[in-house]
C-alpha cells in the first residue's frame, strides 16, 4: 500500500523542506496587513477629530439606518502635519520594501478624513480605486463591543471554490475573512487592492477613526532656469 503524502507545516517558512515522503510547499503572492501603534499622535488627531465632527453634526442628524458621522478633509491642516509625514514617509517605505522601485516616485494622500460610527453602523466590503496604492486607518476610540476591522481574501475565484472550514475562528489557508481588535493609537496599512470592512458597531459609545489613501506618481524633474528651453509659439 502506497504511503499517504504528507504536506509540510508552511506557516513558520516560505518553504518547507522535503524529507522522504513529504511534499515542500511554496507560497506566493501574500496579502500583507501592516500595523503599529502610535498613541503620540492621538491627543493631536482627536482633538482636530473633534472640531470636525462637531462641525458635521451641526448641519446633519445621524441617519437612523446608516448612523455614522463623517468629516471633510485633514489635509492642510498645520496640528497633524506631523502625522501625515509619518504616514507619507510609513507608506513610501511600505511600497520600497514590497519590492517596488521607489527611487523615482512620491507618495500622496488621495484622501483622508474621520469617521465617526454610533451603535448598528456597519462598513460594507470594498476596494478602493482611482490609482490609489494603499489604504489605511489609524484609530483614536475603540470602545468594548465596537466594529472590527475586516480584510478579505481578495481572490475571488479562491473564494468562489472555498470548501468549508474545520474551524472558521483558526487563521488557516481555508479562511477567507481575518478580523483585528483594535486598541486606541493603532495604525493599519493594506494595499488599495485587499477588500475590507467593518463588522457591525455593538456600543453605545462611538467607534472613532481616521481612514486614508495613498497614491503614487513619479517625482517632478528638475527644470534647468539657467537655459530655459526655447518658448513654443501659440498659434
Amino acid at each position: 500500500m502506497t504511503k499517504p503524502i504528507i504536506v509540510g507545516d508552511s506557516n513558520d517558512a516560505t518553504v518547507c523542506t522535503a524529507s522522504n515522503n513529504q511534499l515542500e510547499t511554496y507560497i506566493y503572492f501574500p496579502t500583507p496587513v501592516y500595523k503599529i501603534n502610535k498613541p503620540e499622535y492621538l491627543n493631536d488627531v482627536r482633538a482636530v477629530m473633534t472640531d470636525k465632527i462637531d462641525d458635521v453634526k451641526k448641519n446633519n442628524t445621524l441617519h437612523p439606518i446608516y448612523p455614522v458621522y463623517q468629516t471633510d478633509t485633514l489635509l492642510g491642516i498645520e496640528q497633524v502635519k506631523p502625522f501625515l509625514d509619518y504616514i507619507g514617509s510609513t507608506s513610501w517605505n511600505v511600497l520600497e520594501s514590497q519590492g517596488y522601485d521607489m527611487d523615482n516616485f512620491s507618495v500622496y494622500f488621495h484622501e483622508i478624513w474621520g469617521q465617526e460610527h454610533y451603535k448598528h453602523s456597519l462598513h460594507e466590503e470594498h476596494v478602493h480605486g482611482h490609482g490609489c496604492q494603499l489604504v489605511g486607518f489609524y484609530f483614536l476610540d475603540t470602545p468594548m463591543d465596537c466594529g472590527r476591522l475586516v480584510i478579505h481574501d481578495p481572490r475571488p475565484a479562491k473564494r468562489l471554490v472555498n470548501p468549508p472550514e474545520k474551524d472558521a475562528s483558526l487563521v488557516s489557508m481555508g479562511s477567507t475573512a481575518i478580523n483585528f481588535e483594535t486598541t486606541p493609537g493603532d495604525l493599519f496599512i493594506v494595499p488599495s487592492w485587499v477588500p475590507h470592512s467593518f463588522s457591525r458597531h455593538g456600543s453605545e459609545s462611538p467607534l472613532r477613526f481616521i481612514h486614508f489613501t495613498i497614491g503614487l506618481g513619479p517625482n517632478a524633474p528638475s527644470i534647468d532656469t539657467d537655459h530655459p528651453p526655447p518658448a513654443v509659439e501659440i498659434v
